[in-house]
């Protein structure tokens, strides 16, 4: 026979028959089915929508649900909250009897009075619990009756349901296959040889040791590098696209670190170019702005609506993915690289441009910081603790507390977003033309457009900022100039079909040498 044996203390597990506490479930369970899918008085979503099919899949075993034994699932020694009375009809027991009666009757009075109290209609019932798909059923379930039964309404209006997270290869983390990881070591970083000793503090044979041990040097020969709460935080909302599980990969991780250390990077060369002296206005008027400031306030306002719009709608992927586009492809990218001209000098022509660059800016990093800041909550309070405030406006204490942003409709511009399209295609257009080189070459845009001629004209200065050109010629094609040739030494590339783009490529002088080491090789 086998002995149960006790993890705790090691003796051998007896059963004894006890009384046990059940609750009555029936109608209950009809009630927290109803709760979800009746769609004329539904009290609860269930978020994403596909799981409300789960719920309905249990409906036999709603209807034939059997009492529910509560004090078989708590831990040994832990007291039931329940009290019970045993009636004994004896002439000297009848005093005690009503005394406990009376207890009794005072201990109803006072949750009653509880039930009643301004806090818990303050409190109950909460708005959303978020927890994993596993236990939809079999513990969701059941704090939705209990909560019906005894509060008289649902727990919660709404259940947000993250996947289950699984290793890179999509197998579910179990410590007999060595591929659990320790959210800890994706945050601090862990060499190779500590996450192998970690296999020892199980009940592993030695069999099993060995495999995992296989598998970890496999997944990480180097081990895992540190890669902070941030980005750890990031990389797993960004996941929540896969409704059902999260195949984590921590080079995925690795990669938002790097993002955090580019945001760490423009944020600090932001804070160079607003100075120490530097003051926020109160209010801007962002027509009077240079072009590229209209763009990027009004590529922000985009942001922020789909931002807000995706996490009201619990889509959370959506919203980092919003957030993150931002900041990378166009703050990053384009608006910083675009004002770096009115920076390069003190010369005068710019001294409006620089002013307007600066009111610009200062509004991205407030604003897209505190965008930013529910994804990634300690390098966005790190950089906004450190930008200047105005000594007129209250600021708070923590971006915590702040609002949320909120568009500002003065910002939209779609004319700005139509023309920085056509802008950035050109500049991708000319910069696939050529290998990343920091020698700046000249170069002609050819429109048949007057039109086209006009926008690329106007933000002439921003194409070659951004395409690193020496020089852009602009021209129509109407008006006979020759198209270059290879033989001139350009290169061509199509824009769209009315927008040609030529780039003067130095040729190379062949080796002859080295012509003759390849073909020697080619005959080898």
């Amino acid at each position: 026979m086998r002995l149960g044996i006790c993890s705790r203390s090691k003796d051998v597990v007896e059963p004894k028959i006890k009384p046990q506490w059940y609750v009555k479930c029936s109608g209950m369970g009809n009630q927290a089915l109803d709760a979800a899918i009746d769609s004329e008085n539904r009290k609860l979503e269930i978020i994403p929508r596909q799981y409300t099919a789960e719920w309905l899949k249990y409906l036999p075993w709603l209807e034939n649900i059997r009492d529910w034994c509560i004090s078989r699932q708590l831990w040994w020694g832990h007291r039931v909250p329940a009290w019970y009375v045993v009636y004994e009809m004896i002439r000297g027991r009848i005093l005690e009897y009503l005394m406990i009666d009376g207890w009794l009757q005072g201990m109803r009075k006072r949750l009653e009075h509880r039930l009643d109290t301004e806090d818990l209609k303050a409190f109950y019932p909460t708005s959303l619990l978020e927890t994993g798909h596993d236990i939809l059923f079999f513990w969701v379930s059941r704090m939705v009756m209990l909560g019906m039964a005894l509060g008289g309404d649902v727990p919660f209006t709404k259940v947000y349901l993250h996947p289950m997270i699984r290793d890179a290869h999509g197998c579910k983390m179990s410590k007999s296959l060595g591929n659990v990881i320790d959210p800890l070591d994706v945050i601090n970083g862990v060499e190779l040889e500590d996450l192998q000793k970690k296999l020892l503090e199980g009940n592993l044979d030695a069999k099993e040791v060995a495999v995992s041990e296989e598998v970890l040097k496999k997944d990480f020969p180097k081990g895992i590098k540190e890669c902070g709460t941030d980005a750890l935080r990031f990389a797993l909302v960004s996941y929540t696209a896969q409704h059902d599980k999260i195949n984590l990969d921590i080079k995925r991780v690795e990669g938002y670190k790097s993002w955090c250390n580019k945001l760490w990077n423009v944020a600090r060369f932001s804070l160079s170019i607003l100075g120490n002296d530097y003051v926020p206005p109160l209010t801007v008027n962002p027509h009077v702005f240079p072009f590229s400031c209209q763009w990027i306030l009004s590529v922000l306002n985009k942001a922020i609506s789909k931002t807000v719009l995706s996490l009201e709608s619990y889509e959370l992927s959506d919203a980092a993915t919003a957030v993150h586009a931002w900041w990378q492809y166009q703050l990053c990218d384009v608006f910083v690289e675009a004002i770096k001209p009115y920076f390069s000098s003190n010369a005068p022509k710019f001294a409006s441009e620089r002013g307007c660059a600066r009111d610009t800016l200062w509004l991205c990093l407030d604003n897209g910081l505190r965008l930013l800041h529910p994804f990634m909550p300690f390098v966005t309070e790190e950089l906004w603790q450190r930008l200047p405030s105005s000594g007129d406006h209250k600021r708070e204490t923590s971006i915590m507390i702040c609002e949320y942003p909120s568009i500002t409709e003065c910002w939209t511009n779609e004319k700005a977003e139509s023309e920085m399209n056509l802008t950035e295609s050109i500049v991708q257009s000319l910069r696939s033309l050529t290998k990343e080189s920091h020698e700046r070459r000249s170069a002609i845009v050819i429109c048949r457009t007057i039109s086209d001629w006009k926008i690329i004209c106007s933000h002439q200065r921003e194409i070659e900022t951004l395409a690193h050109l020496s020089s852009l010629t602009v021209v129509i094609d109407e008006d006979g100039f020759p198209t270059p040739t290879n033989s001139d030494g350009y290169v061509m590339s199509t824009v769209n079909k009315n927008i040609s783009g030529f780039l003067n490529v130095p040729r190379v002088k062949a080796d002859p040498e080295s012509i003759r080491q390849k073909m020697e090789r080619l005959t080898l």
